[in-house]
């Protein structure tokens, strides 16, 4: 596969011809199969996600312009995204009025990182400052400085969650990219990077999804979850870190995760990465659990790719092959394109849907734009500055 030319000519124009709303600003990402709007609520994860993509494209694939103007569309959104204690919704009207708030702060990292991306693009200091104040409010969600309704009572059970550590982490990276207040950015992903590797979650067999406050393991359906596709893109985030660092023994601890991860996530019989497992063998509680969703399949080819150019062993690009050689096959939609987003355990197409509050331009494209820097130089370095 040509990635440069499939990002370029297949995957970003998908969601440039069908997505853009240049009457109210912003993305939608409800399309069906062939690019049709079937819902106007916006994701606001994925104006902060897309913000990212269009300006993270133009900035290290190719600097066309109609990505820059996606960008500007998507970012003269956010602040109708943002409610007035800074926090952001969760979805909106194709106007940008508030649907729904809810107490993750996903939507913050993803619109501080889109920022950021877009400063780099476009040097306007108001992008930048937008940046720092997205992450702020969610650095401050994240340590408990903000509070928020707790996921579970926790005087009865006290858990942890690996989501927003890994997503701080690759948060704090992309801020120290901007070389402001690298030191601060840096002792955040630090800590990140510590909480991941020390914080329980790392076990003997698995990186597990949710650990006790204390790193304990928690018997229960919620605490032996293993989720592939998080486990397989918190591996890469780690790797990063590591080269980023210059600390061979962090890399190390990532591929450590890739390589207990694999034999969870890979469905042998079927092929595919699936969503959920049980590290004890019991029975998954998320009914979806044995569905092939579209981005655990991307973020395992990223940490396979990554770990072979890291340590040159042959496992990892048959890892990087056999994902790759299936989501052409299953996921890539020839017709139409872009790509499918759910799979049945068997590869039959769960929906033909192309986008919904979840789904939109950030896996697929990152995948595609890590791999076209990679065909090109065999280097990282040029995806991370």
């Amino acid at each position: 596969m040509n990635f440069k030319k499939e990002l370029c000519e297949n995957i970003l124009p998908f969601w440039l011809k069908n997505s853009i709303d240049k009457e109210n600003g912003g993305i939608f990402t409800c399309l069906d199969r062939e690019g049709n709007i079937y819902g106007t609520q916006k994701s606001v994860w994925f104006q902060g996600r897309a913000l990212w993509t269009f300006s993270k494209a133009y900035n290290t694939v190719d600097p066309n312009p109609q990505y820059l103007e996606a960008a500007k569309i998507i970012y003269d959104f956010l602040p109708k995204c943002t409610d007035t204690d800074g926090r952001m919704f969760f979805t909106v009207t194709k106007e940008g009025k508030e649907i729904q708030k809810r107490r993750y702060y996903f939507s913050e990292t993803f619109a501080a990182i889109g920022c950021a991306e877009y400063y780099k693009a476009t040097g306007e200091k108001q992008a930048l400052r937008s940046a720092e104040d997205y992450f702020d409010v969610a650095y401050e969600c994240f340590t408990g400085v903000r509070k928020t309704e707790p996921k579970f009572n926790p005087n009865n059970q006290c858990l942890k969650a690996l989501s927003p550590v890994m997503i701080m982490l690759s948060t704090a990276q992309t801020m120290r990219s901007l070389g402001v207040n690298s030191e601060r950015y840096s002792k955040i992903a630090r800590e990140c990077l510590n909480e991941i590797l020390n914080g329980g979650f790392l076990r003997e067999n698995a990186l597990l999804e949710n650990v006790a406050s204390d790193g304990s393991f928690e018997d229960t359906p919620t605490g032996r979850i293993v989720n592939p596709g998080h486990s397989m893109e918190a591996a890469w985030f780690v790797m990063l870190e590591g080269v980023l660092t210059d600390r061979s023994d962090v890399i190390e601890k990532g591929k450590e995760i890739i390589d207990k991860t694999w034999p969870l996530g890979w469905d042998k019989e079927h092929g595919g990465i699936i969503a959920f497992t049980d590290i004890c063998g019991k029975p998954p509680v998320q009914l979806e659990w044995d569905m092939k969703l579209w981005w655990p399949q991307c973020e395992t080819m990223i940490a396979s790719r990554l770990a072979f150019l890291l340590f040159k062993e042959e496992k990892y690009l048959r890892i990087y092959e056999q994902v790759k050689e299936y989501c052409e096959k299953y996921f890539v939609d020839s017709d139409f394109g872009e790509w499918y987003g759910y799979l049945h355990y068997d590869n039959t197409v769960s929906t033909t849907l192309k986008g919904n509050i979840f789904k939109g331009p950030f896996h697929i494209p990152r995948l595609y734009m890590i791999m076209s820097v990679l065909d090109e130089d065999n280097s990282i370095e040029k995806y991370t500055r």
